[in-house]
């Protein structure tokens, strides 16, 4: 391995380290908490060191974001695929997608409350937050109905439960009732 190869290697274990100690350290005390000069402190570098991965807070947001994207795509995926009918499909996608945002608050959070520097639903629109769309597409193009655009429908579905996961979150609505959303949504907005 050539040197500079190691210190790629190297420069990426930081870049990861940075991520995951932010990422940790959110969702513990949640992302006021997460300052430079804490990380720097955490993971045992200096803050110049920090800043020559990000350029700061919003930067180690996005890059959460980012990360949260990928893995709320696989979670949704991985669900979707064990069911066996439309029906099934999309009531497992919902299930996930709430599910991953009360097991991820402050990932949650970075993806759609705070500001990570990310364009969303434009062309620059950051592959991983382009890939957990279509997650959320690939399945719901199928229940979208004849005549209606299979993306529009699936940002109204997508906001629906966004709308679900955030409202329980603050308690505006009691998370018993989360399935019974779940199939409210599959029963009156899929066309099956």
């Amino acid at each position: 391995m050539s040197v500079q190869e190691r210190k790629q290697r190297e420069r990426a274990e930081r870049e990861r380290l940075i991520v995951a100690t932010a990422r940790e350290l959110a969702e513990q005390q949640g992302w006021d908490a997460v300052t430079t000069r804490r990380l720097a402190e955490r993971i045992e570098y200096s803050q110049p060191v920090l800043y020559s991965h990000f350029r700061g807070k919003r930067d180690i947001i996005g890059a959460v974001a980012l990360q949260g994207a990928t893995e709320m795509a696989a979670a949704v995926r991985a669900a979707t695929r064990a069911a066996d009918d439309p029906r099934a499909r999309v009531a497992a996608l919902a299930r996930s997608y709430l599910d991953f945002a009360a097991r991820n608050p402050a990932v949650y959070d970075a993806l759609f409350q705070l500001d990570g520097g990310l364009a969303f639903a434009q062309e620059e629109t950051p592959e991983p937050l382009k890939d957990a769309f279509a997650a959320l597409l690939e399945t719901l193009v199928e229940v979208a109905g004849d005549g209606v655009d299979p993306g529009l429908f699936t940002e109204v579905f997508w906001a629906a439960l966004h709308g679900q996961a955030t409202l329980t979150r603050a308690r505006r609505l009691p998370p018993e009732d989360t399935e019974r959303r779940v199939q409210l949504l599959v029963d009156r907005l899929a066309v099956l």
